[in-house]
C-alpha cells in the first residue's frame, strides 16, 4: 500500500523582492512627505517620522519608545539617550523644534501619559506599533510621494540624517557615534561611502 506524503514547500521571505542596503532619503523627499502629513493633519504620522530622522534609531527601539524616554515633565526633551537593544550600548540624539512640536501635538491629540508608548497600536494585546506595521507606513510615504518601495524601508529612516550629514562634513567619526557603531568599519559599510565617493569623484573628472 503506497503512502502519499505530502511534501511542504516554504517559499523565502525574500522571493520576488529587492534585498540589500535601502536608500536614503533626499532633503526634497523629506520634506515632500513632512508637507503631505501637514497638509492631510495626520498627527502621528508627522511625529512619527521627524523622530525617526531625528533619532536614526532602528525600528524595534522607535517602537519601544515611551513618552518618558522623549520628555522632561511635559515639554519635549532637546536630547536623550536610548539604550540600544541590539547592541545594548547607550545612543545620544537630538530632538530638533520642528520634532519636537509634533511631538508635543501628537502627545496632546493622543492623551498620553508619561509612561504610555509613544506609538501604540490599536491592536488589542499590542501595546506599540510593529515594526511589520511600521514598516508598511513607511512604504506608504515613500509610495505618496512617487518613489519605488522596493528600494526604501524602515533603514532609509535610520540612514538618511546619517548620510546627508556625511555628505555635508564627511565626518565619518561624527556619523559612528549618531549611529552608536562600536567600529568605523561598520559605519563605512552601512553608509557605502566608498561607493558614493567613487561616484562623486567620477563626476567632478567627467570630460
Amino acid at each position: 500500500m503506497e503512502t502519499d506524503i505530502a511534501v511542504r514547500h516554504h517559499e523565502p521571505w525574500n522571493k520576488g523582492k529587492l534585498t540589500g542596503q535601502k536608500a536614503p532619503l533626499r532633503l526634497q523627499d523629506i520634506w515632500a512627505i513632512r508637507v503631505r502629513l501637514q497638509l492631510k493633519e495626520h498627527p502621528r504620522d508627522l511625529a512619527l517620522f521627524n523622530l525617526a530622522i531625528d533619532s536614526k534609531l532602528r525600528a524595534c527601539d522607535l517602537m519601544n519608545l515611551r513618552v518618558r524616554d522623549v520628555s522632561h515633565g511635559e515639554r519635549i526633551a532637546t536630547r536623550t539617550i536610548i539604550l540600544q537593544q541590539k547592541t545594548q550600548r547607550p545612543v545620544q540624539f537630538e530632538i530638533t523644534e520642528p520634532t519636537r512640536t509634533s511631538l508635543m501635538n501628537w502627545v496632546k491629540v493622543a492623551g498620553l501619559r508619561s509612561e504610555d508608548h509613544l506609538f501604540p497600536s490599536r491592536i488589542d494585546g499590542s501595546p506599540h506599533l510593529s515594526t511589520r506595521q511600521y514598516a508598511r507606513i513607511v512604504h506608504k510615504w515613500v509610495s505618496e510621494i512617487g518613489l519605488d518601495t522596493t528600494c526604501y524601508g524602515t533603514h532609509t529612516m535610520r540612514r538618511t540624517k546619517p548620510t546627508l550629514i556625511y555628505r555635508r562634513t564627511k565626518n565619518l567619526r561624527a556619523v559612528q557615534i549618531l549611529l552608536g557603531h562600536t567600529k568605523l568599519e561598520s559605519t563605512v559599510r552601512y553608509l557605502g561611502v566608498e561607493v558614493d565617493d567613487a561616484l562623486e569623484m567620477a563626476e567632478q573628472t567627467e570630460v
